[in-house]
């Protein structure tokens, strides 16, 4: 009875499509957080320069002074270009093509396949949350500054 073999069947096509989704999924997780990050990008750009505008607009002297509370919003703003930037930087990885998928209780640097997707696109992951929180902080920051201002 344990050396019986077991009854297989070839999948059928809708089971072959999602095995061929899942994997698709996998691989394109890495691509998804670059998306993310140029959508940041642009963000991180676009909302100093009109904040910097806005408080020209408002300041009715031709010049307005700069307090730790500027410092702080244009220092976050800066660490989260900073880190998005790091996130499309491409990064080295030790990939061994030979495993799909590293067994966990081996302590090795070289990573399979699947596990090369999951930690690519959970280290811009990482970079692009403490990037989010960084520009959000700046954004409170810059709101102090215009009330107080």
């Amino acid at each position: 009875m344990g050396n019986d073999p077991l009854p297989t069947r070839t999948p059928s096509s809708s089971e072959q499509l999602l095995k061929d989704k899942f994997a698709e999924n996998i691989a394109n997780q890495s691509e998804r957080m670059d998306k993310l990050a140029q959508q940041l990008l642009t963000l991180e750009l676009a909302v100093p320069g009109l904040y910097v505008t806005v408080l020209k607009l408002k300041s009715e002297k031709v010049t307005f002074s700069v307090d730790f509370p500027l410092w702080i919003t244009f220092g976050c703003w800066f660490l989260a270009l900073l880190l998005t930037l790091i996130s499309l930087i491409p990064r080295n990885w030790k990939v061994n093509r030979n495993i799909i998928k590293q067994d966990p209780a081996v302590r090795t640097e070289e990573l399979g396949i699947e596990d090369f997707f999951h930690k690519t696109a959970q280290y811009k992951r990482n970079l692009l949350i403490w990037a989010s929180l960084s520009f959000f902080v700046g954004v409170l920051s810059a709101v102090f500054v215009y009330i107080t201002s």
